[in-house]
């Protein structure tokens, strides 16, 4: 067993049975939606259904990061133990929590010299920061150390893609996110926003596509034009959708069709609530390991 703690935060996104397997530590995030404050605890106390469901009747939902005293609480028993703390963040470009689990850490250090507490910027979202942390419990089952898990780290987040389409704007129209002129058009005219996630970690607009099945053919594409080897491909590969899953079985099956050996083996989940509560329903996501972002 390593003798280090691989460390994330709910907004990865993948199912708590996966965090419980690859033995990766979690903290979680909180949201508030209709008066009451929640915790982001992986769909334990509500369903995607019941959330989603709830944002499509009028509801709105303000997400808060983790904060700087709930990381100390979480990684301090297991510095107790006599373990080392390699903790990966949500995107800087989205949400502050890194700065927060830098201040941990820095609060952490000197309690525990003896002890290494490293903080690391995903620069990813979602189940792409899900698919890295994967690939980090990968190696460290392999036997790769501290050290260089930090540097394979640092040196291949960059190589996770991030490829999404929304085909709901409601949500982001009520949440100021679009105007409300933009998204009236947008929806009259079935105009699927794709997006994907920059070098910075910060969402970034690329294209207009009209009709919810030109984005799916359209997030494939974008796959094939970046993904690593090509139609050879036998990396990971990972789908979160928010409440369709319909459209992410589309995309996953067309994935099977052009990279053979990812047929049946795409990892699809729902995205969490911190997410979910920016992207709303009718999102579809699409990660891989592919060229390095540079823009």
């Amino acid at each position: 067993m390593a003798d280090y703690l691989i460390s994330c935060e709910s907004t990865a996104d993948m199912p708590r049975k996966f965090f419980e397997q690859r033995n990766i530590g979690y903290v979680c995030f909180h949201y508030e939606m209709d008066g009451k404050t929640y915790t982001d605890d992986l769909y334990q106390s509500t369903t995607p259904q019941e959330f989603f469901g709830k944002l499509k009747a009028g509801s709105q939902a303000k997400t808060s990061q983790v904060g700087t005293g709930e990381y100390v609480d979480f990684w301090e028993p297991y510095l107790k133990q006599g373990l080392d703390i390699l903790h990966v963040s949500l995107s800087s470009g989205i949400s502050g929590t890194y700065n927060s689990a830098c201040l941990a850490a820095e609060t952490l250090a000197p309690k525990y010299p003896e002890r290494k507490i490293r903080v690391i910027d995903s620069l990813a979202a979602s189940a792409g920061f899900g698919l890295l942390v994967e690939y980090m419990a990968d190696k460290r089952d392999a036997g790769m150390g501290f050290d260089d898990l930090v540097e394979w780290t640092e040196g291949h987040k960059l190589n996770v893609n991030h490829w999404f389409f929304v085909s709901d704007l409601d949500c982001l129209k009520r949440g100021g996110r679009v105007s409300a002129t933009s998204a009236l058009i947008a929806t009259a005219l079935k105009i699927c926003p794709v997006m994907n996630v920059d070098y910075e970690g910060k969402l970034i607009p690329r294209e207009k596509i009209r009709t919810k099945k030109k984005a799916i053919v359209r997030v494939v594409d974008n796959m094939m034009d970046h993904v690593e080897d090509g139609a050879a491909y036998t990396g990971r590969c990972a789908i979160s959708h928010s409440d369709c899953l319909e459209d992410a079985l589309a995309v996953a099956d067309l994935i099977g069709e052009r990279i053979p050996a990812l047929k049946d083996k795409v990892e699809i989940s729902d995205i969490g609530t911190v997410i979910g509560a920016h992207t709303g329903p009718g999102t579809v996501a699409l990660f891989f390991m592919g060229d390095e972002r540079v823009d």
